[in-house]
């Protein structure tokens, strides 16, 4: 795979939203930073003071408030009327029993911004608190795959620009993913794992490894180009889901994978690395089959990668074929559940659902 610069190179005459993605792309990066920093240091004695569990169960970390504050901070200083739509609020670090987090997360703040405290941190995380749809806004998940991560597994960092109800900027960075699935290239096999994807509406999909994404003294290679897979034999596709079968039915995932008589088992990561993972053709499409019949899908969980694949040649709709619709709020409130393919299967996938 091909190394990149700070400044991702798109054809002539293609300008839109450049600004936005030299702003996104650093503050991911430096949000990944800190993030493997918070990971490295799970398996210590005090990591349990690293991690709380919000009401809905589900885990959250020093590294998804510290990403969010970074990122949000960012964000505000380059486009300080963009509201943002994040993932994390910092209601719960104001209670006494979460000092420990709020002290973990302005350390890990400070070594980056030295001047962060504990109350401009609160603020920056806060600035993710919008709710309402807006004719222009971020969307955000600081951590997309928290359990993953926790395994040291797969995660993502997921921010996507949505302007008048489109998806028109997004940036995926995925720390642990591999430059390439592709282990006969042993330069690509050998390399430290870590990506940053990002595409831009009509602009295509690219990728570069997190740390080309640094400023560099003379110019780098070329980002890489993304393009989904071309099979078309439903037989020897490949699909993707979440480890967790909380979050996507496993059994109806198997059952679809009968009726197209797959035999291929399947990928199974966290986050929003699936999306990659079909927009670079290392799957042929990711299934997520929703568990309940009043789940719906949070915006944060989709807006960045729904961008990637679809730029990089795919589809990507809901269960039953309709577009995925971000102007209902933080929720995906007019669709249920996702399927993102490579396109040429799109269609044989559908009618298996509706099967």
């Amino acid at each position: 795979m091909q190394s990149g610069s700070t400044t991702p190179q798109v054809p002539a005459g293609t300008a839109r939203y450049q600004r936005e993605l030299q702003t996104g792309i650093q503050a991911v990066r430096l949000a990944a930073q800190l993030c493997r920093s918070v990971q490295a240091g799970i398996a210590a004695p005090a990591a349990a003071q690293s991690v709380m569990v919000k009401e809905d169960r589900s885990p959250v970390t020093v590294a998804d408030f510290g990403s969010q504050a970074l990122i949000c901070a960012a964000l505000h200083q380059a486009f300080p009327d963009d509201p943002i739509m994040a993932e994390e609020d910092a209601a719960s670090l104001a209670l006494p029993q979460n000092g420990a987090i709020l002290s973990a997360v302005t350390r890990q703040l400070q070594q980056v911004r030295p001047d962060a405290s504990s109350d401009t941190i609160r603020s920056w995380i806060d600035r993710g608190r919008t709710r309402e749809f807006r004719e222009r806004f971020w969307s955000l998940d600081p951590i997309d795959g928290t359990k993953g991560f926790l395994r040291r597994e797969q995660y993502a960092i997921s921010l996507a620009l949505i302007v008048d109800g489109r998806v028109e900027l997004a940036i995926l960075g995925c720390p642990n993913l591999p430059q390439s699935c592709d282990s006969s290239n042993s330069s690509e096999a050998t390399a430290a794992p870590g990506l940053i994807f990002h595409a831009i509406r009509t602009q295509g999909a690219w990728s570069v490894p997190i740390s080309d994404a640094e400023p560099a003294p003379a110019p780098a290679s070329l980002p890489a180009s993304l393009h989904v897979s071309l099979e078309s034999a439903p037989a020897r596709a490949r699909f993707v889901e979440s480890v967790e079968a909380a979050h996507s039915s496993h059994s109806d995932a198997a059952q679809l994978a009968e009726r197209m008589h797959i035999v291929r088992p399947p990928l199974r990561m966290d986050s929003q690395a699936k999306y990659a993972t079909v927009a670079r053709g290392d799957a042929e499409f990711y299934l997520r089959m929703p568990t309940r019949a009043d789940y719906r899908e949070k915006i944060w969980d989709h807006a960045g990668g729904m961008l990637l694949v679809a730029e990089a040649g795919g589809t990507v709709t809901d269960i039953s074929g309709k577009t995925l619709e971000f102007h209902h709020g933080p929720e995906l409130l007019e669709n249920r559940g996702v399927v993102a393919s490579n396109g040429v299967l799109h269609d044989f996938i559908l009618a298996a659902l509706r099967r």
